[in-house]
């Protein structure tokens, strides 16, 4: 899984990076085949934005998510993905059922 966290008028520091790839590892437990996430993270006047887009194999997967603190944000989004993940998960377990 390949990672890349960029800062829209924002800083990426360390705590920020490692909090991001702690979450994002839970929908690794889900999802296996990750291939690559793409995250922004942003800062406009007094909201935090956290967006990112998945690529998976069959699909690609986007979320955003605003906030008053960054990390609650990233945690939005994230469980945003996570959603979306299980659902494509169901679709491909019952498309094979089929």
């Amino acid at each position: 899984m390949q990672l890349n966290i960029s800062g829209h008028h924002l800083d990426i520091t360390e705590a920020i990076k490692q909090h991001s790839t702690e979450k994002l590892s839970k929908i690794k437990h889900h999802f296996d085949h990750l291939i690559n996430i793409n995250m922004i993270l942003g800062v406009e006047k007094d909201i935090q934005k956290a967006e990112a887009t998945i690529h998976i194999s069959g699909a690609d997967l986007f979320a955003k998510a605003e906030s008053n603190n960054l990390y609650v944000s990233i945690d939005q989004m994230v469980n945003k993905l996570d959603a979306q993940i299980r659902r494509h998960k169901e679709k491909l377990n019952n498309h094979r059922k089929s």
